[in-house]
């Protein structure tokens, strides 16, 4: 049976925790710097609300998991999308059996009564009027009305939430008043090649090494080339593979071969060749190419009339000394 809590004469029913593990390894000082946020070093000061940026599948919802695991606090997730409501994030009205309303509290709000930490998943894909909700919620004043079910909702001293953020074009631009309130950025980066191992072997602990090797190696060299492939990437890879492998005994395939169809069908063709890849994006992004100017919708590039044409300077001198003459 679900938690119910009455405030203002309103019965919420509360939502359930995430009971998600989220072991973190390697960069620990991006942990200690989240810990740190959640910090409160006075009776009149407030914890901090920071966002959490990177990539997508680098690791930031684990990174925030785990931060609850080590403050032993109840966890809720909130995952925001294009078309979240205010109401949504706060309180939802739901017809009962009885032919009543019910009012059923978000994961955020259900976090600010029972004193838990939520995460806002993937923050800046919600649009400003949600956002404008948690204004009040993530500055000192620490509440959130719900207009829906006519209340003030206010957090628990030991309420604590993070956001985190994608680094993609699929996102809204979120206003400098609620950036201002969520401060400060930890920006998390491609772990280390041993750290990385060590994250697949934690999430497939049943692959072999010959495995393990080809999709760390693809991994870093993707992240030297500064390709947008995660590690999330490549335990994706790496389970397809075993499955393929495990699936039929009379038409066996090698490990390399059932790798190599898994990074394909994972990935795409074009993971086969980081190297070719980085260099078409990179023009595709501008590389080396020069830009147009006026001139060259006027002038073929060989015209010595050409704005750019190197013309010989002493060409130019004589064709001056002949006009001299005439």
């Amino acid at each position: 049976m679900t938690a119910t809590t009455t405030i203002g004469g309103i019965t919420l029913h509360l939502g359930t925790p995430d009971t998600s593990e989220g072991e973190w390894i390697g960069q620990q000082e991006v942990l200690r710097q989240l810990l740190a946020c959640w910090i409160v070093v006075d009776e009149r000061d407030q914890p901090l609300a920071p966002r959490l940026v990177g990539t997508p599948g680098i690791g930031k919802t684990t990174l925030a998991i785990a931060g609850a695991r080590v403050r032993k606090q109840e966890l809720y997730i909130y995952q925001c999308t294009a078309d979240t409501r205010p109401e949504d994030l706060l309180v939802t009205p739901v017809l009962a059996e009885s032919g009543k309303i019910a009012y059923h509290a978000s994961p955020l709000v259900t976090a600010m009564i029972r004193g838990g930490i939520c995460i806002l998943d993937e923050g800046n894909r919600m649009n400003e009027k949600s956002w404008a909700s948690l204004a009040p919620l993530l500055d000192h004043r620490r509440y959130v009305e719900s207009i829906v079910a006519g209340i003030t909702i206010r957090a628990h001293r030991d309420f604590r939430c993070a956001v985190t953020m994608n680094e993609d074009e699929s996102t809204f631009e979120i206003p400098d008043y609620i950036l201002s309130r969520l401060q400060p950025t930890l920006t998390l980066g491609h772990p280390a090649r041993e750290d990385e191992l060590a994250i697949l072997k934690y999430h497939l602990p049943f692959a072999d090494d010959q495995l393990l090797n080809l999709t760390v190696e693809f991994l870093q060299q993707a992240h030297s080339l500064n390709l947008d492939f995660s590690t999330r990437d490549g335990i994706n890879v790496l389970r397809f593979a075993l499955k393929r492998l495990a699936q039929d005994s009379k038409h066996p395939l090698s490990r390399d071969a059932a790798w190599r169809e898994a990074l394909e069908k994972c990935l795409g063709e074009e993971a086969g060749d980081l190297q070719s890849l980085a260099e078409r994006r990179s023009q595709s992004l501008g590389g080396n190419m020069v830009p147009m100017g006026l001139g060259d919708f006027f002038f073929d590039p060989d015209d010595p009339l050409h704005p750019d044409a190197d013309v010989d300077d002493e060409d130019f001198d004589d064709e001056e000394s002949e006009d001299d003459e005439e």
